[in-house]
Order: C-alpha cells, then structure tokens, then sequence
C-alpha cells in the first residue's frame, strides 16, 4: 500500500500493524491494554505482533511519523479487499472515508465538545468497511476532564470500532487509558532514512536533503520544510546567529525580540496561505463572488472560520517558539561537543567556524547550564509564562564574554 511508504524507519511498528491488520478479519475483541516493543522499536514478540485489539496507542518523538503510520494503518483496516486498496487509501489521505473518523484540533489543547461528538460517532456500526476507524492526532493536548471522556469510550467499545491514538509518550495520557490501549512505540528515523525519503518522495538535492534531515534531527516535517522552504532554512539560520552573537544584556532582549519575530513570520508563512485557500472556499460554498461583500446573514458562518484560524495561529506562534528553543539546543549541544573535542558528532556543521568560537570562550559547565535554561524556557512556554519574558530569561544565560 502506498501509504505504508510515506514512512521511514520503522520497520518493526510497521510489520505489527501489517500483521494486525492481515488478522482483522474478525471481531477485535476487547483485548486489555500493553506495551509492544523491542528497545525502542515497537516490536512484539511471538503472536502478539500479529494479533488484533480494538484500541491502540502510537507514541514516538515528534516527526517520527506517527499519525502517517495511525492513517496506514486505518486504510488497511478499512480496505475490503485488494482490488479496494487504491480507492481506500485516496479517501484516507483525504479524510473522506465515511467509515474514518479524525479527531485533531489546531488549537492549544482538544475540546471536551469534540471529543463527546467523536465518541457518539465511535457507536455507528461501519458502513461500508469492516470497520469504524477513529484516528485521534496529538491525543495528549486533552485536560484530564477530556480524556475521561474518551476512557469511557475505551472501556466499552462496540465490536466494529477500533480506536488509534497518537501521542509523544505514554506518560501523556491518563494510567487508566494507557491500561486500555495497546501502546507501539516508534523510534528516532536516522538521518539519512529520513534524507533517502526526501530524495526519493520530493525530488529534493542530495545535498540538501542531508543537511535538512540533519539540522532537524530526524523530523521528518519539519526536514521536508527546511528540504522545500529556502526562507525557512534562512530563518532557521538566522535564529543560530543571533544567539551566537549575544555578548551582554540588553543584545540578549534585542535576540529574544528578534526571535519572537522570526517564530512570527514562520507561523505566519505557515498559516497566511492555507487561510486565504480556505477563505476563498467558504466564500465560493456560500455562493460570494470574488471581490463581493459578504450578506450579513452568511458572515456568521465567516466568523466561525475566522475564529478557528486565530486559533490555528496561536497554536502555530507557540510551535514556532517551540521549534527555536529545539534548534538553540542543538546549538549549545553542538558547542558542548565541540568542547569536548567531539567535532564528528556536530549537527550545525556549516557553523563550525562559530561553534569553536563559542565553545572557546565558555566553559563546559556554562554550555550545560545554557541547556538547562532552554528546557526550563520550553516549561515555562508550555506553562503560559509570556513567551518575550521566559525567552529573555534564558538567553541571558547564554552571554558569551570573550
């Protein structure tokens, strides 16, 4: 199937979900809950790998392809027969298989209301597959209140049903989920896996393929972005030597304004697009020519499109913030091991020059304590703690006084 080859890396989860979904011929039944891995691959031992349960947990770094690999494996489930496949799988990619349910949000967190109107989907027998499907992406953006929502839908799952969600780890989700759920856990895709991929999906430069997979760290997303964008590799460059060049106080608020305005245009470069598309879909379903003034008894339904973009904005700004304080780690990673002697190992290599500069003008244990602050700025982001302030905070502790 076609969708099994948008993965990369995973060879173990994904002969567990083939295998399963070879077996699905019958009820799912109602098996218990339980880890399936091999070190970090997700590998099952013995008929486990093949045997089939009605709710599963992905989990895996993020752009490790977890909800690529929660889709295939719906359109294996949902595909009635060989001859069936292709038909399945464009519906699945689409999102427009009437027996496929998705459950997302592109917002902060998942809404209670959204999680009550999937789980009274979950009830429908399938109409024309073997089965319902229902797909819930980043399954630990739910309050505690949400998921025991979901919980209870877990415990008391229709024959047909079968429910497949995706989270970093395990210790995102509630103990009494995780004990419902089969969990298979993915691993980090190697660099050049996730290169091989870009050259042969994308058409992308060897070269630049390598360098994208490199600079981020096996992601896949975000590799295809830096592969594709030549803006977003210039932002993301940018962002290193800004922090490279902090010397004193006030250059470290100057850099962390600086890079609230780069997280800005990323998210904005992200989302200015897909939101003028789906703008102009809407105004075309209501039958508003271009350039036409919206009647005021459609601009409701206008509104509500505008409400969730800002929220898709406010979610993409604090990703992007999120995706900066990932690459400075990999920048004072990379000034620790140019310290301890460890060039071979560096990620940034086109910032050698920089690197060593760097690394020569602090010490080991001032590098650390600059790793430490990013990890503590990403709690404080997460915490809601105004990102100029917590972004401040922590780039003082990266001076370089030479």
């Amino acid at each position: 199937m076609a969708l099994w080859d948008e993965l990369t890396g995973q060879a173990d989860a994904i002969a567990i979900f083939r295998a399963a979904a070879a077996r699905s011929g019958g009820s799912t039944g109602s098996t218990s809950g339980g880890s399936t891995s091999g070190g970090s691959t997700g590998r099952a031992t013995g008929g486990e790998s093949a045997s089939m349960t009605h709710s599963w947990l992905i989990t895996g770094p993020p752009g490790s392809g977890r909800s690529n690999l929660a889709y295939a494996f719906a359109a294996a489930l949902l595909s009635r027969s060989a001859d069936d496949e292709e038909a399945t799988e464009r519906q699945v990619a689409a999102r427009t298989h009437p027996d496929l349910t998705v459950l997302t949000t592109e917002g902060v967190i998942i809404k209670m209301d959204s999680v009550k109107e999937v789980v009274a989907r979950s009830q429908y027998s399938p109409s024309v597959g073997r089965y319902r499907v229902i797909v819930v992406e980043d399954a630990d953006r739910m309050v505690e209140r949400t998921s025991n929502v979901l919980l209870k839908a877990l415990e008391e799952p229709p024959e047909r049903t079968v429910w497949i969600l995706c989270a970093p780890s395990e210790a995102d989700l509630l103990p009494t989920i995780r004990s419902r759920v089969r969990t298979v856990r993915l691993r980090v895709p190697s660099v050049e896996d996730v290169a091989a991929l870009l050259i042969a999906r994308d058409g992308v430069d060897p070269a630049i393929a390598e360098r994208a997979a490199r600079e981020a760290q096996s992601h896949i997303g975000m590799a295809h972005r830096l592969a594709t964008n030549s803006e977003a590799r210039a932002r993301r460059e940018e962002t290193l030597r800004t922090a490279l060049g902090i010397r004193g106080v006030s250059t470290a608020v100057n850099a962390a304004s600086r890079l609230l305005a780069i997280a800005g245009d990323d998210a904005k470069a992200i989302t200015e697009e897909r939101d003028a598309e789906e703008r102009e879909g809407v105004l075309r379903s209501l039958g508003v020519e271009p350039g036409q003034s919206v009647p005021p008894a459609l601009r409701s339904q206008l509104k509500a499109l505008e409400d969730d973009q800002k929220r898709r904005a406010t979610r993409s700004l604090r990703d992007g913030i999120d995706r900066i304080l990932v690459d400075l780690t990999s920048l004072y990673r990379d000034v620790l091991m140019v310290q301890l002697g460890r060039e071979a190992s560096v990620i940034n290599r086109e910032l050698l020059a920089e690197l060593r500069s760097g690394g020569a003008s602090s010490t080991q244990a001032a590098t650390l304590e600059t790793m430490d602050a990013i990890a503590l700025a990403r709690q404080r982001i997460e915490s809601n703690v105004a990102p100029a302030l917590a972004l401040e905070a922590m780039l003082v502790s990266a001076i370089r006084r030479r």
